[in-house]
C-alpha cells in the first residue's frame, strides 16, 4: 500500500486516508438517494438506479484511485442527471435507453481525447468566465428543479412560473428542511446534506407522506438498466447536440474539479498544470462509460471530495475508501427509496447555491467576459437546456469580443463551439 499510493511521500498515514475517505463519502451520499429519484422521472426503476448509482460511484472511485492516485471520488453529477431525465428524456421525448447511448457515446469520446493531447488544448482554450457561468448555470437549472420539487414553483399561464401554495403540508416540510440543511451545512457538519434529507423524511411520517420500507436488504436487481443503452439508437437519431453537451459539461466539470481539489491537496505541479491528468480523465471517462451500461447518468469527479481533502486525504486511497464504503451502500436500498421527493428537492437548491459560487470568480469589471457568462448561466433555466445555455454563451462570447474589436482573445475552441452551435439553432429552427 505504501509503494503504491506512496503515503509517506505525500505526508500521510491510512488512517488518516481512510476518516478522511469517510468524509468525502458522509458530503456525497445523499446522491444514493436523489439520483433513483430524478432517474425515475425519466421512466428508469428506481430501485435499479439505486443499484447503478452505487455502483457507477464505487467502480468510478476506484478508477481514480487505481489510475491517478487521486483522493478525489466518482458519482453520476448532479446537474448532467437532470439534465438526462428533464431536458432529454422529458423535455425532447428521447427514450431513456437511447439517452443512456449518448451518455455511453459522450464517454467514448472523452476517452479518446484523454488519450490525445486535445484535452489541453480544448480546456485551456475555453476562457475561465465561460467555465464559470457554465457551472453557476447548472446550478441554477438544478435550483429550478429542486424548487419545482418543493412545491414553491408552479407553472402559471400567465407569468410562465409563479408561487406554489402553503397550504401544503411537503411544501412546509420541504422548507423546513432545506433551512435545516442549510444550517448543518453552514455549521460545518459533515455529513449536513444526508442528515437533512432523513430528519426532513422522518418529518412526513406524521402525515403519510413518507412511507418506511426498511433499512437493510440485499440489493434490488439491476436487470431493468443493465445493458439496456441504445447506442445504435443515439446513432441513428442523430442526436449530437445531446452527446455534445454531456461530453462538453463531463470535460468542464471534471477539469474544475481536479483543479480545486489536487490544488488544495497540494498536488498540483508548480507551473500550475496536474500531474497525472490524462489518466485522471481516463478515470472519469471510463466511469462515464460504465455508469451507462449499469443504467445512469454520466458519472463525474465530485467537488464533495474536498471534504476529504480537508480532513488529510492526500491518495487514492481516500477515494478507494469511497469506493467501498458505496460498495456496502448497497445494502441500504430499503432506506434509500423510502425518501420521499419533498425530501430530496431541499438537498438540489443547496447544491445550485453552492455551484454558484463561482459567479464571484468573473471579472466583472470586463463586460466582454462577465456578459457571456451570464448570459450562459440564465438562458439554461429560462430555457430549461443546459445545451441551450451553453450555446448562446459560446455564441455571445465570440460575438460580444468581435464586436469590441478584441477578436483575437477568442480561442479555437470557442469559433469552433459557437460555429457548431450557430448551426444547430439555425437547423432547429
Amino acid at each position: 500500500m505504501e509503494q503504491f499510493f506512496k503515503l509517506a511521500e505525500r505526508g500521510t498515514t491510512p488512517r488518516r486516508e481512510v476518516l478522511a475517505g469517510l468524509a468525502t463519502f458522509l458530503t456525497m451520499a445523499y446522491i444514493v438517494v436523489v439520483n433513483p429519484g430524478i432517474m425515475a422521472a425519466a421512466g428508469i426503476d428506481p430501485g435499479a438506479a439505486f443499484v447503478a448509482t452505487c455502483l457507477a460511484a464505487a467502480i468510478g472511485s476506484a478508477l481514480m484511485a487505481l489510475l491517478a492516485n487521486y483522493p478525489v471520488a466518482l458519482a453520476p453529477g448532479m446537474g448532467l442527471n437532470a439534465y438526462f431525465a428533464f431536458a432529454v428524456v422529458g423535455g425532447m421525448g428521447v427514450p431513456w435507453p437511447v439517452a443512456l447511448g449518448a451518455v455511453f457515446i459522450s464517454g467514448l469520446i472523452f476517452f479518446a481525447v484523454s488519450l490525445a493531447g486535445f484535452r489541453e488544448w480544448l480546456i485551456n482554450s475555453i476562457p475561465l468566465s465561460l467555465k464559470l457561468g457554465i457551472a453557476a448555470g447548472i446550478g441554477f437549472f438544478l435550483g429550478l428543479i429542486g424548487l419545482r420539487g418543493m412545491g414553491l414553483v408552479v407553472a402559471n399561464p400567465a407569468t410562465l412560473v409563479g408561487l406554489g401554495s402553503f397550504h401544503e403540508v411537503s411544501t412546509i416540510l420541504s422548507c423546513i428542511g432545506f433551512v435545516l440543511i442549510a444550517g448543518l451545512v453552514a455549521r460545518g457538519v459533515t455529513g449536513g446534506i444526508v442528515i437533512g434529507i432523513l430528519v426532513t423524511a422522518l418529518l412526513g411520517v406524521p402525515f403519510g407522506l413518507t412511507k418506511f420500507n426498511g433499512i437493510f436488504a440485499l440489493p434490488p436487481s439491476l436487470a431493468p438498466t443493465f445493458l439496456q443503452m441504445d447506442i445504435a439508437g443515439a446513432l441513428s437519431l442523430g442526436i449530437t447536440g445531446i452527446v455534445f453537451t454531456f461530453f462538453i459539461v463531463d470535460l468542464l466539470d471534471n477539469a474544475g474539479t481536479l483543479i480545486a481539489t489536487t490544488h488544495r491537496a497540494g498536488l498540483m505541479n508548480k507551473d500550475g498544470s496536474l500531474p497525472r491528468l490524462g489518466r485522471a480523465l481516463m478515470a472519469d471517462s471510463g466511469g462515464a462509460m460504465i455508469g451507462a451500461v449499469l443504467g445512469t447518468s454520466t458519472t463525474v469527479s465530485y467537488i464533495e471530495s474536498a471534504a476529504g481533502v480537508q480532513a488529510g486525504g492526500r491518495t487514492g486511497l481516500t477515494a478507494l475508501t469511497v469506493a467501498g464504503l458505496f460498495l456496502l451502500t448497497l445494502f441500504l436500498a430499503p432506506l434509500a427509496t423510502s425518501i420521499p421527493g419533498f425530501a430530496t428537492a431541499p438537498a438540489l437548491v443547496l447544491v445550485a447555491c453552492l455551484m454558484a459560487q463561482g459567479l464571484r470568480d468573473i471579472a466583472w469589471e470586463e463586460p466582454t467576459e462577465y456578459l457571456p457568462a451570464i448570459v450562459t448561466a440564465l438562458a439554461m433555466p429560462f430555457s430549461f437546456s443546459i445545451a441551450t445555455g451553453i450555446g448562446l454563451g459560446f455564441i455571445c462570447y465570440a460575438l460580444v469580443k468581435v464586436v469590441a474589436g478584441r477578436a483575437a482573445e477568442v480561442g479555437g475552441a470557442v469559433w469552433v463551439i459557437a460555429a457548431a452551435s450557430a448551426v444547430k439553432f439555425y437547423l432547429q429552427g
